[in-house]
């Protein structure tokens, strides 16, 4: 069974030996929002909402909990949790991963210089989109955050350390590396919480959970939780496990996430690389037992793990890149504009069109994130005439979905010396067949589709077969089922001009408003 926690709705879904779906259950999940800028979300409804849909899908597949060999996590990224450590009782709403209120301090680390040590340690930037900050604010702000970090009651961490505390009945209190490498305090040489790191952002070692490796069997269910102990056997954020769920498993595998944002994942191998050219540097997973001849798995850990995280199996690494606005610029078009009826017809609509008319789009709407990382930038159309058509305008937003992958993909090879022969893709819209053949055009370089959407919830499920020895290694390769290509057929010269046409777009974008103007737009209006 995986257990698929994302950032709008829990799953769970149970597959079989084959790879294939016996049972899903999905509910929502309810975002809250406070404030301007402020994501949060009720841990209990979370812990319910998954509880739920675990029980449903098993009784959708006509199981019980002794037909499981094994639960694999998969879940949202960075959004903190805190919780009392003796009644196991939450301690106020998760802040989730995109909530922004910790900007300003970010802005005073990197004031005070701190960004460059941050970066060199855990591969990442000072973002308050990672959950160190987090931590700090819930420390500093909420008074019974404060009173049990002083007692030592405090327990902390990402959702999934949040689930395996409540599937175990508050036994284990662990994270695996992949959450780990997002909090910003762990390093990646060593995989360890870093001294330098929890001083700096004032978080305790002792509500932190243990970082152990992806793979491996870390604990098991309480029995009231579903009648019998099952054994928890992988976890992964959502990300890492797509990648994995993908069969991402040789240096220069890459993975692109079509949703509503872009996120990009790029194997890199058994060392870390450079956080350089606007990519992050991240654990891919741990633990992993040899998948074959390629050499990102076959090499053992680095060899100064030490006692607050022991590495015991392989470690692999990843370049990740997030485009902010993929899917959501589609979304734009039909719901602000009404260009299209609804978001599936933009691909029917935009291959009507021969070319894109020399219009070209930037989807700046929320800025630029990678390689860019420009929140001031703003969305444009530009190369307007009075020849332009809807399906140019519905084009030009395909091809920039495109273009920013390609831009991401540039920035991982100039950063890892890799260069990609593939992409493997997987979202919502990557059923999109206009913008998957339009993307391996403007990569020159196939564009795979795996018959299996489900790569991330099959990349949990993944994991925690091997611990338990479901699966054998040679076996998973075959779990997502037939691939479909689609073969780049366009010329160097048309890619590269288009390509060089479309960054002058962004230049522009850019530049288009002064920060101060930027900022004064981006404040909320008096209802008067």
């Amino acid at each position: 069974m995986a257990l698929d926690q994302g950032t709008t709705s829990s799953r769970a879904l149970v597959f079989d030996r084959k790879g294939q779906i016996l049972g899903v259950s999905q509910k929502g999940v309810t975002p809250y929002y406070p404030q301007p800028g402020w994501v949060e979300q009720d841990p209990e409804e979370i812990w319910q909402t998954q509880l739920a849909c675990a029980r449903e899908a098993l009784a959708q597949a006509g199981l019980a909990a002794s037909d499981l060999a094994a639960i694999g996590i998969a879940n949202q990224r960075e959004t903190a949790v805190v919780w009392d450590a003796v009644t196991g009782r939450t301690l106020g709403n998760a802040v989730v991963w995109q909530c922004r209120r910790t900007a300003p301090r970010c802005e005073e680390l990197k004031a005070a210089g701190l960004e460059p040590v941050i970066a060199a340690k855990t591969g990442l930037r000072l973002d308050p989109y990672f959950t160190a900050t987090k931590f700090e604010w819930l420390i500093s702000h909420i008074s019974e955050v404060s009173h049990m970090a002083t007692k030592g009651r405090l327990r902390g961490g990402t959702v999934d350390s949040f689930l395996i505390w409540r599937l175990t009945g508050g036994k284990r209190h662990v994270t695996d590396h992949t959450n780990a490498s997002r909090t910003m305090l762990l390093a990646l040489d060593t995989l360890t919480w870093d001294d330098e790191l929890l001083g700096i952002f004032g978080v305790p070692l002792a509500m932190l959970p243990e970082p152990v490796p992806s793979c491996g069997v870390l604990g098991e269910t309480d029995p009231s939780v579903f009648g019998l102990p099952v054994p928890i056997a992988g976890v992964a954020g959502d990300q890492q496990a797509a990648l994995f769920g993908q069969g991402a498993f040789c240096s220069g595998d890459c993975k692109n996430t079509y949703g509503t944002g872009c996120f990009l994942l790029m194997n890199v191998g058994s060392r870390p690389a450079p956080a350089t050219h606007g990519v992050l540097s991240t654990v891919a997973w741990t633990g992993v037992p040899s998948l074959g001849p390629c050499p990102t798995t076959s090499l053992g850990p680095p060899s100064n793990a030490s006692s607050r995280g022991l590495l015991t199996g392989p470690a692999v690494y990843a370049l990740e890149g997030s485009v902010f606005m993929a899917g959501g610029a589609v979304q734009w078009l039909a719901e602000a504009l009404g260009l299209i009826e609804k978001p599936a017809h933009i691909g029917p609509l935009a291959a009507k069109a021969q070319d894109n008319g020399g219009v070209y789009f930037v989807p700046a709407l929320t800025g630029l994130g990678a390689p860019y990382w420009d929140p001031y930038a703003r969305g444009l159309f530009i190369g307007l005439t009075r020849a332009t058509r809807r399906e140019h305008l519905a084009r030009a937003v395909e091809e920039a979905i495109c273009f920013q992958t390609k831009a991401v993909v540039e920035a991982m090879e100039a950063a890892s010396g890799i260069q990609i022969k593939s992409l493997r893709a997987d979202g919502g819209a990557a059923g999109d067949d206009f913008l998957l053949q339009l993307q391996a055009d403007l990569l020159g370089v196939p564009v795979i589709r795996r018959q299996m959407r489900e790569s991330t919830a099959l990349g949990a499920a993944m994991l925690a077969g091997l611990a338990v020895e479901f699966w054998a290694p040679e076996e998973l390769a075959e779990l997502s089922g037939e691939s479909q290509a689609f073969a780049p057929g366009m010329t160097e010269e048309m890619r590269a001009a288009l390509y060089q046409r479309w960054q002058q777009a962004v230049e522009r974008a850019v530049s288009w408003a002064p920060k101060e103007i930027a900022q004064d737009a981006s404040q909320p209006k008096s209802s008067e």
